[in-house]
């Protein structure tokens, strides 16, 4: 009895080829298929260059010259070196602005975050009507522009004819408030835009939560009762534990938006009253588009990126450790 070639190469431990097909041949890569990625992401690269990379080489190469109001008319600077940035770390002002864009944002993140959390938490007791009710209220919150939100808050804190302080007059507790101006004085305008920006976060944080909420095992909630622990306990040891890496990545995220907090304050207060509500970002544009010194604009632009990038690193390092202990 004769045996054939291809089941001499299978007893022998390598693989026959199936009958009536023949075995593929190795795929060939071209040079266009090697480069077919890159030409894909181009488009994609291409706006990254020229609306993120190009504009921040601009400005770290703006802020080692002298860019004035006379570099707009007649485009002739100077390089100074690093004389921008010692003319803003010996303004008292720049301090100023530093030490307020730090505790404003800490006071911004703390309040979205523990509201947002309270929130989220509060719509897991609730019924399925009133829950999709809350969610439909706050997705029309957080998609309210900041503009149109601005304007709409200095409307309620209007001084005369604002609802705001009508509803406190009508307390009778502060007595007639209806003149009161919430922009002339620096401890009230910072109230107000903290207000009004914790008004614009605690959706997203809300929903997010709310959505890591649901995904807690089950279990690990019944095991608690079983042991004895009360409702409190359970949520600040097992749920709170549960959703550390999201409340982390949100804590991330509120911390880069609310440093670069501008459209709240600008549309507000400008800044005022006399630089009180002045953070580093509004301290920056008053510096380069209404003194025209746009080098020092640019410095402290700079000093303020760097600043956000220190911060956020510290957040980021604890939302990867925290991922490797999953």
């Amino acid at each position: 009895m004769s045996t054939s070639p291809a089941t001499i190469v299978a007893g022998e431990g390598v693989a026959a080829a199936p009958r009536g097909r023949r075995p593929r041949p190795p795929r060939q890569y071209t040079k266009q298929s090697r480069f077919a990625p890159l030409w894909l992401l181009s488009p994609a690269g291409i706006v990254i260059l020229a609306l993120i990379v190009a504009p921040i080489v601009f400005l770290v190469y703006t802020s080692f010259t002298d860019y004035d109001r006379r570099t707009l008319f007649t485009g002739e600077y100077n390089g100074v070196g690093f004389q921008q940035y010692i003319d803003i770390f010996t303004d008292s002002q720049f301090w100023h602005s530093t030490i307020l864009t730090l505790l404003f944002t800490a006071a911004m993140v703390l309040g979205s975050l523990v509201i947002g959390i309270g929130v989220s938490h509060l719509m897991t007791k609730l019924g399925t009507v009133m829950r999709y009710v809350v969610t439909i209220v706050l997705i029309f919150a957080w998609g309210m522009p900041n503009v149109a939100s601005a304007q709409v808050w200095g409307w309620l804190f209007q001084p005369g004819y604002g609802v705001i302080n009508w509803m406190i007059t009508q307390l009778r507790i502060f007595g007639d408030q209806t003149d009161l101006s919430w922009w002339n004085s620096t401890p009230l305008a910072l109230i107000n835009i903290w207000m009004l920006v914790v008004w614009q976060a605690v959706p997203f944080i809300a929903l997010t939560t709310y959505a890591a909420q649901t995904q807690v095992d089950g279990s690990l909630i019944e095991a608690a009762r079983i042991d004895g622990a009360g409702e409190w306990r359970i949520y600040f040891s097992v749920i709170l534990n549960a959703l550390k890496p999201t409340i982390l990545l949100i804590a991330v995220l509120s911390i880069i938006w609310d440093f670069n907090v501008f459209n709240q304050i600008w549309l507000t207060t400008q800044g005022g009253p006399d630089n009180g509500t002045a953070t580093l970002g509004i301290w920056s544009y008053l510096v380069a588009f209404n003194q025209f010194k746009v080098g020092s604009g640019a410095a402290i632009a700079v000093v303020t990126t760097v600043m956000l990038m220190i911060i956020s690193g510290f957040y980021i390092r604890s939302l990867l450790r925290s991922g490797e202990d999953l």
